[in-house]
């Protein structure tokens, strides 16, 4: 199975080109789509799962294509939206026995089976009588997996699942995610790079509605070898190196700047080299397009 987009683009009514020409193959696995907030990624992912309208291209998965065959698509889909909401004073095998119902599993066996076997994959059978709302951030996106495997789908699509999380539930929803791209393609569109270099073997960033990088995250930290250098300087300083240098990043380190500079030799005496990391391709990507 394979997704292919093939020149697709959306304009919103305030003039907005949210998708501007995109063009992407994703195989089975995990796929990491990167871009800042309002960078066309929500609108990418609520078109491939058939929830808004494109203005023209096209998308395919397998045989099917996705701007004319909806219910086709739904069919073989999970989806887990950046917000979703839950039913708060429902359990959560009460809901996904329900939802499955939906989803047109009517056999009460095979359904009574699926929804255990759900909550034992998502690491909720312990609270599966409890009430949704007194779930966890992570449970709740748990949850929201689970439901999203229902119809045992093809394609999986998760818009930036572990903003808002502590480190172990990240972690823990991070697993699965994992554990799932091995039987089908698994699309995470997220803002966070760490999760992408974790999880991912091919990735795109996109910004402004366009793609900027296709392709593996550690083949493109290797394009940048030799290419990042580093300076600790005084915060008087940030906006000078701003304008003579291309400064990809810059953080503050016990209340000092560090900025790491894209050259491709050493820009001044006082900068070293360093290894390249995802964020460098990511803010460089980024700054050559702004």
């Amino acid at each position: 199975m394979q997704l292919t987009i093939t020149n697709l683009n959306k304009t919103y009514s305030n003039g907005v080109h949210a998708i501007n020409n995109v063009n992407l193959t994703i195989n089975q696995g995990m796929f990491g789509l990167l871009g800042p907030n309002g960078a066309g990624k929500s609108s990418l992912m609520r078109t491939i799962a058939t929830l808004q309208e494109a203005d023209s291209g096209s998308i395919m998965l397998g045989e099917i294509n996705v701007l004319t065959q909806k219910d086709d698509v739904r069919k073989t889909l999970g989806y887990l939206p950046q917000e979703f909401g839950v039913y708060p004073k429902i359990d959560a095998i009460t809901l996904l026995d329900h939802l499955a119902v939906l989803k047109g599993i009517t056999h009460k066996a095979e359904r009574k089976e699926l929804v255990e076997s759900l909550l034992q994959k998502t690491n909720l059978w312990e609270a599966r009588t409890k009430n949704l709302g007194g779930y966890s951030g992570g449970m709740k996106q748990r949850f929201g997996i689970a439901q999203a495997l229902i119809a045992s789908p093809k394609l999986i699509i998760v818009d930036e699942p572990t903003a808002g999380l502590d480190p172990a539930e990240r972690n823990r929803f991070l697993n699965l995610l994992s554990e799932l791209g091995e039987n089908t393609i698994v699309i995470l569109s997220t803002h966070i790079v760490e999760d992408v270099k974790e999880l991912c073997s091919d990735m795109a960033i996109i910004n402004r509605g366009q793609v900027l990088y296709k392709g593996n995250p550690f083949d493109a930290m290797a394009q940048l070898e030799g290419k990042v250098w580093q300076k600790r300087i005084t915060k008087a300083e940030l906006n000078t190196y701003k304008e003579q240098f291309t400064v990809i990043s810059d953080r503050l380190i016990a209340g000092t700047p560090v900025i790491n500079v894209l050259a491709d030799t050493q820009p001044e005496a006082g900068f070293v080299a360093v290894n390249p990391d995802l964020e460098d391709v990511y803010f460089g990507k980024i700054f050559a397009n702004a």
